[in-house]
C-alpha cells in the first residue's frame, strides 16, 4: 500500500527487499535476459560497473535462451547484481517448467530472489501493478504476470498506459519494440532473446542504454508492443 504522501506502507504482501540507492554511485535496472549471457556481459561491460554501483534485474533471467544456468550464476556471484523473481523463475520453482542442468543450487538461488525491490519512490517488479488496486491488494502472481488487468494479454489495454503512481515502477514481462518511459513507469523488456536488444535504465542520468542481441527464439509481431512517445502505448498488431 502507498500512503498519500507517496511513501510505502510496510504491508507489502509478498517477499521484497528494500535498498537505499543513495549508497551507490550508479544504479541501473535491466530488462529480461532469458539466458542471453553474451548480451548480458556486453551490457555490463558497456555500463562499466564498479564495486560502488548496483544493477537490478526485472526477472526472467532464465528460459528460452541458451545459457540460463550461467546467467543465474553470474547474478548470484556478484554483490553488485540483484534480481527479482520473474514468472519464468517461478515456473521452474513450482515445477511448471524444467531446464536441463538445473540442480538444487540453481533452484535455491532463484528462490532467494525477492518478488520486488523497493526504495524511496521506486519499485522493481517483473510484470507490473494494476492501477485500480493498492499494492497490498496484489498477489505474487499479480506482480509477476501483470500486463492487461482489464483486457486480454497482448490485446491490451496495458497497465502502464494508465498507471499514475507513486511509486515509479520498473518492469519487464511485456515485450516492447523499444524501451518505454513515462513519469511513473519504465518498461525494459526489449526482446533480447527474440533478436531485439538488452536494455538498462540509468537511474541517476535518466537514460536508456541498450546493446544488440543475436536472438535465439522467433516471436510473432502480435506479441510485441509498439510504444509511442506521444500517445503512451500502442499495440502494433
Amino acid at each position: 500500500m502507498i500512503r498519500t504522501d507517496g511513501s510505502f506502507d510496510t504491508a507489502i504482501p509478498f517477499d521484497h527487499r528494500e535498498i537505499v540507492i543513495e549508497k551507490h554511485d550508479d544504479v541501473y535496472v535491466v530488462g529480461d535476459v532469458h539466458g542471453c549471457l553474451d548480451a548480458l556481459e556486453t551490457l555490463l561491460s558497456t555500463l562499466e560497473i564498479t564495486n560502488e554501483d548496483l544493477v537490478l534485474f526485472v526477472g526472467d533471467l532464465v528460459r528460452k535462451g541458451p545459457e540460463s544456468r550461467a546467467v543465474v550464476d553470474r547474478i548470484h556471484e556478484s554483490p553488485q547484481l540483484l534480481s527479482v523473481r520473474g514468472n519464468n523463475e517461478q515456473k521452474l520453482i513450482d515445477g511448471d517448467a524444467s531446464l536441463p542442468g538445473f540442480g538444487s543450487t540453481a533452484y535455491e538461488i532463484m528462490e532467494s530472489f525477492p518478488v520486488a525491490i523497493r526504495w524511496d519512490g521506486g519499485l522493481v517488479v517483473h510484470g507490473g501493478l494494476d492501477p485500480g488496486r493498492t499494492i497490498a491488494e496484489h498477489s505474487v502472481a499479480d506482480v509477476q504476470t501483470m500486463r492487461a488487468p482489464d483486457g486480454d494479454g497482448y490485446d491490451g489495454p496495458f497497465w502502464f498506459g494508465d498507471y499514475n503512481g507513486p511509486p515509479r515502477v520498473f518492469f519487464g514481462h511485456t515485450v516492447l519494440d523499444r524501451p518505454f518511459e513515462s513519469e511513473w513507469a519504465v518498461g525494459l523488456d526489449t526482446g533480447c532473446v527474440y533478436g531485439g536488444t538488452l536494455t538498462a535504465y540509468d537511474i541517476s542520468r535518466q537514460r536508456f542504454v541498450s546493446v544488440d542481441s543475436n536472438g535465439h527464439v522467433d516471436r510473432s509481431d502480435d506479441k510485441i508492443v509498439a510504444t509511442d512517445d506521444r500517445l503512451g502505448v500502442n499495440h502494433n498488431g
